[in-house]
C-alpha cells in the first residue's frame, strides 16, 4: 500500500471511529507544492463538517485525536481546516518497492465495471488525413488510454460520413482523375477534390481494373465503395504510424440503414412540432437554448437527425457514457445531443464532448496554412516524417483541449531542455543508462537508505502517479499526464545533480539509489505510453 492509499484508509478509520461512514473516493489526498506546508493534505474536515454539525477547524482536530500517527512525524491544522501531513522518510520509502513488483501495471486502476465509448478522428473519407486531425488523434487516443489504465472499459470508434454529398464528390473526382490517367481529357469536379491523394486512389484503381469503366454506364456507385475504402485503407495505415487503433468503424449507411432514420422520427414524435413543412424537435424542453429543425421543409434531413440515430445506436450496445471528441465549431452541439438522447431517459451526463481547439503549425516563425479540398494540405504523414511522433504526441497532449495550440516545429525538433518531449526522454535514457552502469551492484528494492531532499521529493513524486492517472481518467484530462511527466523529469536531473549514484565504497546506498532510479524509470516509462510516446533506452 502506498502513502496516499494509507493516509485515506487512516482518515476513513477515524471518521468511522466518530461514527460517521465516509468513502474511500470521498477523501482527497493532494501533494503539498510547499514543503512547509507538510508533504500531503486534505480537506475531508471542510467538506464533512456539516455531518457533526461543527466548524471544520473543530472537526480536524476530532480526526486529528483519532489517526493513526505511525508513519506520521507530525499533523498540523491549516487555514479554514485543512490538515497537513509531515511524513517520516521510512513511510515513503516503500513504495520503491511497490513500483517495481508492479512494474508496467503501477499505477493501473482496478476493474470499474464501467463502459465508455470514445469517438475521435472521424475525418471524412476523401483524402489523406492533415494537420488539422492530428490533434483531435492525439487526444482522442490519450484520452482512451488514459481511461483505460485507471479501470474503465474503453472502446474507440470511428464514425464513417459515408451518407452525404462528399462521397458524391469523391467518385466524381477519382473518376474524372482515371479518365486522365487513361489519357482521356476530364475536368475536374467544382466541388471535388484536387489533391494528390486522389491520383494515387485513381491510378491504384487502374492497376486494379485497367479501363473497364469507361465502359460502364454508370461508375459511380462502384467508384463511391473502392475510392472510399482505398482512402479507409490510407486513413487506418496513417493512424496506425501515430500509434492511434481503432476497435470499431461504423458506416453512417449502416447506422440508417433498415429505416432507422424514420423510426427514431417516430420515436420522437411527442417531442416535435411543425414550423411549415419543417418539423422541429422541442430541445428547449431539455438543455438547448433554442428548439432544432430535424426535417427541413423540403423533406431532407439537417445533420443533426443521423446524428441523433447514431448516438441512440451507441447507446443501445450497452455503453454507460459516450465521449465525443469534436472541433471547436460543435460548440453548440452539446446541449441540443444531451437534449435528444434525454428523450430516451439517458441522464445529460451520459453523453461527453471534449472540444479541441485549433492548431497552427509554426516553421521558422511562419504559420503553415493547409487546405484539403485545394489539395495544398501538409498531411499528417508528412509531419510525422519531419518532427516525429514523439513530438507530435506530447506537443498535442501537453495543453487542454479547450486551449488553442501554436505547434513550433523547430522546438520539436530541437535537442535540448527546451524541447519538452525531449527532456523527458532523456530523462528515462539518463535512468537507464545509470542502472546498466550499476547492474554489478544490485538494488535494494526496500529504498532503506533514501533521505536527501531530492530524494524524498522524487519519491513523493512517484507516490502520487496513481492519483494522476484517475485525476486524469475522470476529467479526461491527458494534460495532467504531461505535466507529471515534466515534474518527474525535473525531479530525476535533480536528484542526479544532488545524489551521486554509482558509488562501490557505499554500497548500500548506491543499492538504495539504484532502486529509486528503477522505480522512476518504471514510473516515466508508463506515464509516457499514457500519451503515446516512447520511452527511449539510448539517445
Amino acid at each position: 500500500m502506498d502513502v496516499i492509499e494509507s493516509l485515506k484508509l487512516n482518515i476513513q478509520k477515524a471518521f468511522s471511529s466518530l461514527g460517521v461512514e465516509v468513502s474511500l473516493n470521498d477523501i482527497i489526498i493532494e501533494h503539498s507544492k510547499d514543503t512547509a506546508h507538510g508533504d500531503y493534505a486534505t480537506n475531508a474536515a471542510m467538506k464533512n463538517c456539516k455531518l457533526f454539525g461543527k466548524a471544520p477547524r473543530d472537526v480536524a482536530n476530532m480526526l486529528i485525536e483519532k489517526l493513526d500517527n505511525s508513519g506520521i512525524e507530525k499533523i498540523e491544522i491549516a487555514g479554514p481546516g485543512f490538515i497537513n501531513f509531515f511524513m517520516k522518510n521510512d513511510s515513503l520509502q516503500p513504495i520503491v518497492e511497490k513500483i517495481i513488483k508492479e512494474d508496467e501495471n503501477f499505477g493501473r486502476g482496478s476493474d470499474k465495471n464501467f463502459k465508455v465509448n470514445v469517438e475521435f478522428v472521424s475525418a471524412n473519407p476523401t483524402g489523406d488525413l492533415h494537420v488539422g486531425h492530428a490533434r483531435g488523434a492525439a487526444i482522442g487516443d490519450s484520452i482512451c488510454r488514459i481511461m483505460e489504465f485507471a479501470g474503465y472499459n474503453v472502446t474507440r470508434e470511428y464514425y464513417i460520413n459515408d451518407a452525404g454529398n462528399q462521397i458524391d464528390h469523391l467518385a466524381e473526382s477519382i473518376l474524372a482523375r482515371y479518365k486522365q490517367l487513361l489519357g482521356i481529357d476530364a475536368e475536374l469536379p467544382e466541388d471535388g477534390y484536387h489533391g494528390q491523394d486522389i491520383i494515387f486512389v485513381a491510378q491504384k484503381i487502374v492497376d486494379e481494373i485497367g479501363d473497364k469503366l469507361l465502359n460502364e454506364k454508370d461508375p459511380i456507385p462502384y467508384l463511391k465503395r473502392r475510392g472510399m475504402d482505398l482512402e479507409l485503407d490510407k486513413i487506418r495505415e496513417d493512424l496506425a504510424t501515430f500509434r492511434v487503433h481503432f476497435d470499431v468503424f461504423s458506416s453512417e449507411l449502416k447506422v440508417r440503414s433498415n429505416g432507422a432514420v424514420e423510426k427514431e422520427l417516430d420515436y420522437l414524435k411527442d417531442h416535435t412540432y411543425k414550423d411549415g413543412d419543417a418539423v422541429v424537435l422541442r430541445t428547449t424542453d431539455f438543455l438547448d437554448d433554442k428548439d432544432r429543425v430535424i426535417v427541413k421543409s423540403n423533406g431532407e434531413y439537417t445533420y443533426f437527425m443521423p446524428d441523433i440515430v447514431y448516438h441512440v445506436n451507441k447507446m443501445s450496445r450497452g455503453f454507460d457514457q459516450l465521449v465525443d471528441v469534436l472541433g471547436a465549431d460543435h460548440h453548440g452541439y452539446i446541449n441540443r445531443m444531451k437534449s435528444a438522447l434525454m428523450m430516451h431517459g439517458y441522464k445529460p451526463e451520459a453523453l461527453e464532448i471534449e472540444l479541441i481547439q485549433m492548431v497552427r503549425f509554426i516553421k521558422d516563425g511562419v504559420e503553415i496554412k493547409a487546405s484539403k479540398r485545394t489539395g495544398d494540405a501538409i498531411t499528417l504523414r508528412e509531419i510525422c516524417e519531419e518532427v516525429g511522433v514523439d513530438a507530435m504526441r506530447y506537443f498535442f497532449a501537453m495543453r487542454a483541449a479547450s486551449a488553442h495550440l501554436d505547434f513550433d516545429m523547430n522546438l520539436a525538433l530541437e535537442q535540448s531542455s527546451n524541447n519538452p518531449v525531449y527532456y523527458a526522454q532523456y530523462a528515462h535514457a539518463r535512468l537507464c543508462s545509470i542502472l546498466e552502469q550499476g547492474k554489478d551492484i544490485g538494488i535494494d528494492v526496500k529504498a532503506s537508505q533514501l533521505a536527501k531532499p531530492s530524494e524524498i521529493a522524487l519519491l513523493k513524486h512517484l507516490a502520487n502517479f496513481t492519483n494522476v492517472v484517475n485525476d486524469s481518467a475522470k476529467e479526461r484530462a491527458p494534460y495532467k499526464i504531461t505535466n507529471y511527466i515534466h515534474e518527474l523529469a525535473s525531479l530525476i536531473h535533480e536528484f542526479y545533480t544532488e545524489c551521486r549514484v554509482i558509488d562501490r565504497d557505499n554500497v548500500a546506498t548506491s543499492s538504495s539509489r539504484l532502486a529509486l532510479c528503477k522505480a522512476s524509470e518504471i514510473v516515466m516509462k508508463n506515464a509516457l505510453n499514457l500519451i503515446g510516446v516512447s520511452a527511449p533506452e539510448h539517445m
